[in-house]
């Protein structure tokens, strides 16, 4: 057993070289979608009821008034002629959306969101009352009845007030119940067809060099950045996506930077490069600082008591800051610590990286929103 010591750790480096690849390799179904297998977005119009006085105003929400008046009439109330008298402020009208997610049946759960139509303030511990959910085809898919949880609070007092989150939206937990499922039946198919969630070329013909590799024959095209065309050669269509969705490709990516110019956040890929370019950033910052000061005149002068204004004024040109240079084809690293060395925080790295890449020296493609 000893002797065979010196093998094995001559052997591992070679190991641990070959199994570092591996760790930026992705499972297929991590990055890829079986196309006909998605959601469907549901949306309906109801009301939510035993609110504490937060609901909508009757006399100013007109779409609330003419709900309660119809949902009252069909469990037998009328009130159409004391309609001038509904005052209650429990009511709030909502709009309640959901996604109904591929291969749903009918009975099983789907969880709903709740927003406020009105000018309700908080829906907090208010019972959404039956509601259809329809699809864009105009068809029921299912019905949402339950309480709402908005998980936010919010306090009122005579001279002041405290909200925290958003109390006129929530959700129920498993608040709808299917009553019609979406058809679709990929196991009748022929062929089964894979799009890529961040559609790219390497990535697309990476993925069907795997699955022709496990599956021993050209059965895998790729037909465009984001689609990959399976053959199923009279293969249990179940198994063989189960198959193929554990294998693991490395994806490719373009060389692009994001730009939130909104909160200074900038997002760089592994791929983003820099030709050499020299670099120098500087702001003029004035600072005007006002101290006033009191004359107090002596008892016996007969003057009065006067305000006199003394105002400060600073110019920093920042002089020291010198011209720097980030060298071409330098990795992810460097790049961000060359513009860190620059000593500039994210809200200049955001114009340098706008500078730059208008001077042609950002070989990545620069994305701001």
């Amino acid at each position: 057993m000893l002797a065979l010591l010196p093998a094995l750790l001559a052997a591992l480096p070679a190991a641990l070289l070959a199994a570092g690849p591996a760790l930026a390799q992705v499972r297929i179904k991590d990055i890829a979608d079986v196309e006909g297998m998605r959601e469907n977005q549901l949306v309906g119009y109801g009301l939510v009821v035993g609110l504490n006085g937060t609901g909508d105003k009757l006399r100013s929400s007109v779409f609330t008034r003419q709900s309660l008046i119809g949902v009252l009439e069909r469990l037998g109330v009328n009130t159409r002629d004391q309609e001038r008298q509904l005052d209650t402020r429990n009511v709030a009208a909502v709009m309640v959306t959901a996604n109904l997610p591929a291969f749903a049946r009918t009975g099983s759960r789907i969880d709903i969101s709740v927003s406020a139509l009105g000018d309700a303030t908080n829906l907090t511990g208010g019972m959404l009352l039956v509601t259809p959910l329809l699809a864009a085809d105009g068809e029921v898919y299912a019905v949402a009845q339950g309480p709402v949880v908005t998980g936010a609070i919010s306090a009122r007092g005579a001279a002041g007030s405290v909200t925290r989150g958003v109390p006129t939206a929530g959700r129920i937990a498993n608040g709808a119940t299917v009553e019609r499922e979406v058809p679709f039946r990929f196991a009748s198919g022929e062929r089964l067809r894979l799009s890529l969630r961040n559609p790219d070329l390497t990535t697309a013909r990476r993925i069907a060099a795997v699955i022709n590799g496990s599956a021993g024959s050209s059965v895998a095209t790729a037909t465009d950045p984001r689609t990959v065309s399976i053959a199923l050669a009279g293969r249990d269509a179940i198994g063989f996506l189960a198959q193929i969705e554990q294998l693991r490709v490395t994806p490719d990516q373009v060389a692009r930077v994001v730009i939130e110019e909104a909160s200074g956040t900038i997002v760089m890929g592994a791929n983003v490069r820099l030709s050499t370019v020299a670099i120098a950033q500087g702001n003029l910052t004035i600072r005007i600082t006002e101290t006033p000061q009191v004359v107090q005149p002596n008892a016996l002068a007969g003057g009065q008591t006067a305000v006199v204004p003394r105002t400060g004024i600073e110019v920093d040109e920042q002089n020291e800051r010198r011209l720097g240079i980030l060298r071409g084809g330098v990795t992810l690293e460097d790049l961000v610590r060359g513009l860190n060395g620059l000593g500039v925080g994210p809200r200049d790295m955001i114009t340098i990286l706008q500078t730059i890449k208008a001077a042609g020296a950002l070989q990545a493609e620069l994305e701001v929103r």
